[in-house]
């Protein structure tokens, strides 16, 4: 059974990834964002801790997976739960031109997301950036008890070469 964990801070490319090994897989793949909020017929809610695991629970009993999202506290009992861990890490240049990139792309509504894209939200990923950074140590040394298992990445191109070593 294969049960794969991305994990990577904002604009690292987990959902790229994680569409396309979903599909090179063929895998259900999950946001983690989606788990956390709970999309409504009119907003988005916030699950409890309790309810996040539950529904991470429930998508382990149908079989594989593969999970994206950034750490959270909420969910990391998937470190446990995956048979690989894919830490994506693009250097902090790209992922803040990224940030920026996409902002625009939702501004255009050239590409969809599921929360306001105003300033607020741009300033607040880039907060998020920078916080990732300053407590990237703690990260590290979580991250670090699953070595045995983890594969990191600077760039989400290498995916085939996952294909082929690492995920099969």
């Amino acid at each position: 059974m294969r049960k794969i964990f991305i994990i990577g801070i904002v604009a690292s490319g987990k959902t790229t990834l994680a569409k396309q090994l979903s599909k090179d897989m063929n895998i259900s793949w999950y946001e983690l964002d989606s788990i956390v909020y709970h999309q409504t017929a009119d907003r988005r809610v916030k699950r409890t801790p309790d309810e996040q695991v539950e529904v991470i629970m429930d998508i382990d009993r149908k079989g594989p997976w593969i999970l994206e999202g950034t750490d959270r506290e909420s969910y990391r009992c998937l470190y446990e739960m995956a048979d690989t861990i894919i830490f994506l890490d693009p250097p902090l240049w790209k992922r803040r031109i990224r940030i920026f990139t996409r902002f625009l792309k939702q501004k255009l509504r050239i590409e969809k997301c599921n929360y306001i894209p105003d300033l607020a939200m741009l300033k607040m990923m880039y907060k998020w950036t920078s916080d990732f950074e300053k407590d990237r140590e703690a990260f590290e040394a979580n991250l670090s008890l699953y070595n045995h298992k983890l594969i990191r990445l600077t760039d989400n191109k290498r995916y085939k070469q996952l294909i082929t070593m690492d995920l099969c």
